[in-house]
């Protein structure tokens, strides 16, 4: 990770001209769109073009392909996130002529000054949970701003300067940066152990969510989810400090408790007991426990149930999560960002559902990409485990992303960990992954995109084969 600026937090308003290395990421792009809607200079680079990078021109920014030391220009700021390495020549030139340099959390807790800073963190579902959040306290008319680690799927946004005085953003756990939100309201979905190639060992993990929780101001809220065994520490410890504090999920004791969830389709219901039912677009068991979080946080901010929950039955889901991309030839095709062995679960579990109520017989083909060697190779046996619940697996080679390749590390360490009763197939080469999947799908059938890498790009092409 890069160093954070040893100058602390600067108000947004006193950043100058801002330029963004590596604009046209999900994180990047959504914080320099805030900072145009509120009249500041910005400019950034990106290694390839796209409709995020087009979006931002419109918007104002002076936007660059490629990276060139000359990009930087007359900034005053330079932003960065943990996958920018020195050797960048616009971050080197940055450096020499002494500009200040932030990581994005740090540009990002720039832009909650002044503002009531909910930041949801947990190791799964917390671009969910915001999503929603979003999404009620805009129907309750709280016009909240926004920063996502997705985009909406009704609006094609993740990030959006509001008139309210409410901030939501999703608090990155992977490199410690949540550590520099303070916030009034903190939600904690889960705690597992993920991103080990950072924190090294769980039990860093744990601790860095204790100290974001510790974080929270003297008069605040943390929201936790207490069917997970860490989020419930975190809960008992904040109370101790005198916090607010609500939890929720399906435990006996939870002060929002979930229960009666049934799955309808690509949706579902659910009761939360003592306030009333809730319809869900979205399928699953854990988009139940992400809507709670998300009524829980309204409430404290002042919105009532009803309103909420209006709101929330219109929430169609965030991109990635879920996502529905077509149907071709009788099978239907999904997209899912999961990759963590838990997130597969959850979505395999939740499109077995969907299977289930079609009453069709169709089957479940998952076609995975690991996502980072240390991932991979931390998790190789539970990847497999996971994918046991889909019918067909079809594994990729490992999307290293900001990671250098390891020896003996390839997805055929997942492929090889699928249990006998699911047929795996690794398919090391990408550009073939299209016609393996449609070629093994039958009508009735789903096809699953699952990962963090670019396997998000392979749903159309399946849709193509299909097609023929």
């Amino acid at each position: 990770m890069s160093p954070i600026d040893p100058r602390g937090d600067v108000p947004a308003g006193d950043l100058g001209r801002v330029h963004f290395i590596a604009i046209g990421g999900a994180g990047m792009s959504g914080i320099a769109r805030i900072m145009l809607r509120r009249g500041l200079a910005v400019s950034g680079s990106d290694a390839r073009d796209s409709e995020l990078l087009t979006q931002l021109g419109d918007l104002g920014a002076k936007v660059f392909v490629g990276h060139d030391a000359a990009h930087v220009g007359d900034a005053d700021t330079v932003v960065i996130s943990t996958a920018i390495r020195e050797t960048n020549p616009e971050l080197a030139a940055a450096r020499e002529r002494g500009l200040r340099v932030l990581h994005r959390s740090e540009a990002l807790a720039a832009l909650m000054t002044g503002r009531r800073a909910v930041a949801v963190a947990g190791t799964h579902g917390k671009t969910t949970t915001t999503s929603m959040l979003t999404v009620a306290l805009q129907h309750a008319g709280a016009d909240p701003s926004y920063c996502i680690g997705g985009q909406l799927v009704t609006t094609g946004l993740g990030a959006d300067e509001g008139t309210g005085d409410v901030f939501v953003a999703e608090a990155d756990e992977s490199d410690g940066s949540f550590l520099r939100y303070t916030p009034h309201i903190a939600v904690v979905t889960n705690v597992e152990a993920d991103h080990l190639d950072n924190y090294g060992a769980f039990e860093k993990v744990k601790e860095n969510f204790a100290a974001f929780a510790g974080r929270i101001v003297p008069d605040g809220a943390l929201v936790a989810g207490t069917d997970d065994p860490v989020a419930r520490e975190l809960a008992a410890a904040a109370r101790e400090r005198g916090l607010n504090v609500v939890t929720y999920g399906q435990a006996v004791d939870a002060d929002l408790r979930i229960t009666g969830f049934t799955p309808r389709g690509l949706g579902s219901t659910f009761e939360i007991e003592g306030l009333g039912e809730v319809r869900l677009e979205v399928p699953g068991r854990h988009y139940a426990h992400n809507a709670t979080a998300a009524i829980a946080v309204a409430r404290l901010l002042g919105h009532g149930f009803d309103v909420v929950r209006e709101g929330l039955a219109s929430f169609t889901g965030s991109m990635r999560r879920l996502e529905r991309k077509g149907e071709a030839g009788g099978v239907e095709v999904f997209d899912s960002y999961a990759h963590h062995p838990t997130e597969l679960t959850a979505d395999l579990e939740a499109t077995r559902d969907y299977l289930g109520q079609k009453g069709e017989g169709g089957r479940i083909v998952a076609v995975f990409q690991p996502h980072l060697y240390s991932r991979t190779r931390f998790f190789a046996t539970e990847f497999g485990a996971a994918l046991g619940l889909a019918d067909v697996a079809v594994v990729l080679d490992v999307y290293g992303a900001r990671e250098d390749p390891e020896p003996g590390v390839t997805g055929a360490l997942v492929a090889d960990a699928v249990p006998a009763g699911t047929r795996s197939v690794y398919a090391p080469v990408r550009d073939e992954v299209p016609g393996v999947a449609a070629s093994l799908a039958r009508p009735g059938d789903v096809v699953i995109t699952l990962g963090a890498g670019d396997v998000t790009q392979l749903g159309p092409l399946v849709l193509e084969r299909l097609a023929r």
